[in-house]
């Protein structure tokens, strides 16, 4: 009985496509009235696909008495679901046939419109002589055709004939023949028509009048005719849209459909996200200044107040266009200011580097780049000439937020290279959602909020005030900012509406074209044994009673995470050696435990190997001049592991004690690929560590590789972790291929969270991941295929299955707080108290940087030591700041106390300098930083998290260089030079003589 529950499960995504619903459910006498009702109505109000999903719920759920499942394949089979009963019967067709299957339906979903012409009542009786319509399909399809006219009774039959047993394709062109619809034969089978409109004519033989071809019904006229095209062209045009409105999946393998028809689709499959679908037919009539940007009625809708001059905030789900209105703004705005003789300059800002080439290659690159200049910069750009620049010679700019404010910092400091708010006419921040507690978003509006009330003042004073640009906000899900009741939900939407001085938030129910994934939660059991983990905890129970720690936590928690972090950085601040090197190897176990529960436990102790073998190579470095520094402690640690090591080996070869998580993905994974006639996925996991191990674990799974599975991992760029980080170029290479197909898994952290724009992307899985109600929303966004699936996996009792109920129910609170807030007075929607709260919180803000400032003594009062050994390092007055934020020692007294080793993060070339090696203290082998390559001389970059700070004999641990309030020197470039050119030359003068 089990097996014929995972069999349905398996073959889900497959069956809720093929089954027709009412009859088939007419037939199943196990399944209760009540859910039959249910159902029914769930036919009625969503569509069939729902409807079958509710379907396979109630079958599975039960009751299921003896025989239930012979039942329902006779059920399929008697209500002429025949391919259907062969899936459920686990006799699914060789994938060459499904293949070809599938390319027919694809085939009759893009010629639809054409074949929606023919005599429907003819075609229908043949179908049904033939069996391939059952008495009930015909009545169906003979009142629809009666009552709503021919062409809805086409689409009937269509939609009911591509659930045939295979082979009905054929039997459909004989029918087609049959009925003397040769124009329809030859299109189908990709031959050119003899007169392009003679598949036409056959419509109007069902209706009691006939018109000629060049004046079609008006339900047949689109509403923009361009001058010269002629009909047919523009119902082959609607018939693509209505093959995207059903999910049509756009591969290469339609190949049967005719010139013209190819013609279109080989443009629609440059398009890379769903976005681009909304008005890729534009492009059939490209003219000098590019293609034109048509709007849906819901996006034109959205954006008229933008239109209008006012700032908004365009608030639309994931895949339905915000970014396409936006394009359509910036172009509007520019072709006004243009015609009235003046000046446009369009910032675009991102969040994240890869949605910088992103929006300029797939938007406003592709549309506006041949009637205005369109630059993209980035971080990772290698434009070598100052942003500034960018701005005076370009129209539209998209770049990175923290590029702009950089560059406003700069010009408020007095410097040529910096820019002004003034510069800009219209901002579009993507992501708006951001704008909020500090972030670099928040930074650039508060400037814009005080030149706003600036310019208040400068009109009561008969000034003239200083321009401001327009603001216009994207976003998918503003979220609720972590509020429990509805009044704070609303006051969270209405501060970040403020934030962006917005007047509006417009939003739109999309209706049944919007439609979300399909959504499960997995629950995996706990497992019963755990002998791996448990040698693990004996370790770490050991190391605390070493180092006298009694944890108030239980290990492999985030609790325990946290505590060990804060007992690791008071030790160093106690210089308590003992206790801060057994804290940092506590803190490694319980990141293994979290990786057995998640991942293999074979990933977990390659983790702890490799972490020990990294830091044994630092005590017993063959290369150093001088032997490091090695502790009782640290001896005690290694030969902890070491006793231990052989016994976690074993253990991690046993696949009965793995985690019941990892089991169920793999299941999931292969449901979705298996039950899919074209898959692409995107797996969301917590840490760097386990998206690889996931990658590497489905690379030697040779069941994933039979099932199709492409798989890659993809990570973000910062060097926050003990994982190598990933360049931006290997980023969009991943992207790219994702896009293209030659990946079709991805294991990302968040970083692909936002934004992340693949049309194609059906299947989104959420592994063990929970954190807000935007995340959320964002994941379960990039799902933007038809018949999208979103799933949970989760272990049992791990609270992650709460948590994501607790943000569905933020999400509804979300939607009524923007409703509300919609019908708001627009004097609300301003609340000046808000705007004015956010420039009081960023004046106290700069007040107390300033005052810690102040308060700081010269440099050479801070004094700094190895983390590790706490060993004496340098003075604060020994260090310089290149290109405000990497602080180099070039001090001869420095290159002393530390060797430089092999750096074993990728080597990537940024602008000016590169990273060359990693620098370690000679005593104990505690890395302190990187050695940069700056303008062809080694300089010694130090990493502040790796030293103990002194000031006023205090020590202190610091993050990030920002944290500390010191104003170091800028490093001189031409003194230094000078200074390594004169040991140069005294090495030479010694060598000679």
């Amino acid at each position: 009985m089990e097996e014929d529950v995972h069999r349905i499960e398996l073959f889900r995504n497959r069956l809720r496509t093929l089954i027709v619903v009412e009859p088939v459910l007419d037939l199943l006498d196990f399944v209760p009235d009540e859910d039959k009702q249910r159902i029914r109505a769930t036919l009625t109000q969503k569509g069939d696909i729902c409807a079958a999903d509710a379907l396979l719920d109630a079958v599975i759920r039960g009751p299921r008495p003896p025989g239930w499942f012979v039942g329902f394949v006779a059920a399929l089979e008697t209500a002429g679901c025949g391919h259907a009963a062969k899936y459920a019967a686990n006799e699914p067709p060789s994938a060459a046939l499904e293949a070809e299957n599938d390319n027919c339906v694809r085939l009759i979903n893009l010629l639809q419109l054409s074949l929606v012409q023919m005599k429907t009542r003819d075609v229908c009786h043949r179908c049904h002589d033939r069996g391939r319509l059952t008495d009930e399909d015909r009545q169906n399809i003979l009142a629809e055709l009666d009552n709503r006219g021919p062409i809805s009774g086409a689409r009937l039959l269509l939609r009911r004939i591509m659930r045939n047993e295979i082979g009905w394709f054929s039997d459909f062109l004989d029918i087609l023949r049959e009925t003397e619809h040769m124009g329809l034969v030859r299109e189908l089978q990709g031959e050119p028509l003899a007169d392009p409109g003679e598949h036409l004519t056959n419509v109007y033989s069902e209706s009691a009048s006939l018109r000629d071809v060049s004046d079609p019904p008006a339900d047949l006229k689109t509403e923009a005719q361009p001058e010269g095209e002629d009909v047919t062209t523009n119902l082959r045009r609607d018939s693509l849209y209505s093959s995207m409105d059903t999910g049509l999946d756009m591969s290469p393998n339609a190949s049967l459909a005719s010139v013209s028809d190819m013609d279109l689709y080989s443009e629609l499959q440059d398009n890379q996200s769903m976005e681009n679908l909304d008005c890729s037919m534009s492009e059939c009539s490209k003219g000098p200044e590019g293609p034109d940007i048509v709007l849906h009625d819901y996006q034109m809708e959205v954006a008229r107040p933008a239109l209008d001059g006012n700032n908004i905030i365009v608030c639309l789900p994931t895949g339905s266009g915000k970014t396409r209105v936006a394009v359509y703004i910036t172009k509007q705005h520019l072709d006004g200011r243009s015609s009235r003789g003046q000046p446009g300059k369009v910032v675009v800002l991102v969040n994240k580097v890869p949605l910088v080439d992103q929006h300029y290659s797939t938007e406003f690159g592709r549309f506006l780049k041949h009637r205005y200049k369109v630059e993209r910069v980035s971080g990772n750009s290698q434009l070598k000439i100052s942003f500034p620049e960018v701005i005076r010679k370009n129209d539209i700019i998209i770049c990175t937020a923290q590029i702009l404010e950089n560059s406003f910092s700069s010009a408020r400091g007095g410097h040529e290279d910096g820019i002004r708010l003034s510069d800009i006419t219209l901002m579009v921040i993507d992501e708006c959602h951001h704008t909020q507690k500090g972030g670099v978003y928040n930074n650039i509006m508060i400037r814009y909020l005080k030149q706003k009330h600036r310019n208040v003042q400068l009109q009561k004073e008969q000034k003239k005030p200083v321009n401001i640009p327009q603001i216009l906000g994207l976003t998918a899900s503003p979220g609720v900012g972590g509020a429990r009741t509805q009044q704070k939900a609303e006051e969270h939407i209405l501060r970040i509406c403020a934030n962006l001085d917005a007047v509006a938030i417009e939003t739109k129910e999309l209706g049944k074209e919007a439609k979300d994934p399909f959504k499960r939660i997995q629950s995996a059991a706990e497992r019963k044994e755990d002998p791996f983990g448990d040698v693990i905890k004996g370790i770490m129970e050991e190391i605390h009673n070493h180092a006298d720690l009694k944890p108030l936590c239980d290990p492999g928690t985030q609790n325990y995470e946290q505590w060990v972090v804060q007992k690791e950085q008071n030790a160093a601040k106690e210089e308590n050696q003992k206790v801060r090197v057994c804290a940092e190897h506590l803190r490694q176990y319980n990141e293994a435990l979290h990786q057995s529960n998640t991942i293999r436990m074979s990933d977990a102790f390659s983790f702890l190997n490799k972490f020990h073998a990294e830091e044994l190579k630092k005590k017993y470095d063959p290369e150093a001049e001088e032997s490091i520094q090695i502790t009782d402690t640290e001896r005690f640690l290694f030969a902890l592991f070491k006793g231990k090591k052989e016994k976690l080996q074993d253990l991690a070869k046993h696949p009965e004690y793995e985690n019941n998580s990892l089991t169920l993905l793999r299941e999931t994974i292969l449901k979705e690929f298996m039950g899919r006639e074209e898959a692409r996925g995107i797996i969301f996991t917590k840490t760097r560590l386990s998206a690889i191990a996931l990658n590497q674990w489905i690379s030697e799974n040779k069941k994933f590789e039979a099932c199709g599975v492409r798989a890659s991992h993809l990570i973000g760029g910062g060097d926050q972790s003990v994982v190598k980080p990933m360049t931006s170029a290997e980023q969009k290479d991943i992207l790219n291929k994702f896009r293209l197909g030659d990946i079709n898994l991805l294991i990302a952290t968040t970083v692909a969270e936002e934004g992340l724009d693949i049309k194609e992307c059906n299947v989104v899985i959420r592994y063990g991941l929970v954190t807000n109600e935007i995340a959320m929303i964002q994941a379960r966004g990039r799902g933007r295929a038809e018949d999208s699936s979103y799933t949970l996996v989760e272990m049992e009792g791990s609270g992650v299955a709460e948590r994501e109920s607790v943000n569905e129910y933020r999400e509804k609170m979300m939607s009524r707080a923007i409703q509300r807030v919609q019908k708001l007075p627009r004097a609300d929607y301003e609340k000046k108290e808000f705007q004015m709260q956010a420039i009081m919180e960023d004046r106290v803000r700069t007040k107390k940087k300033q005052q810690k400032s102040m308060k700081t003594e010269h440099p050479s009062k801070v004094r700094f030591s190895c983390r590790q050994c706490c060993a004496a390092v340098c003075s604060g007055q020994d260090i310089a700041i290149i290109e405000n934020m990497h602080h180099v020692n070039v001090t001869p007294q420095f290159r002393e106390l530390f060797l430089v080793r092999e750096n074993t993060s990728l080597q990537e070339r940024l602008l000016d300098y590169e990273v060359n090696g990693v620098i370690a203290c000679k005593k104990c082998g505690q890395r302190w930083g990187s050695m940069m390559l700056y303008g062809g001389i080694e300089c010694p970059c130090l990493h502040i998290k790796n030293f103990v700070v002194t000031y006023n004999k205090k020590n202190k641990v610091f993050s990030k260089w920002n944290e500390l309030a010191i104003r170091f020197p800028a490093f001189d470039y031409v003194e230094h030079a000078q200074l390594v050119g004169q040991e140069d030359e005294d090495e030479e003068e010694e060598e000679t003589e």
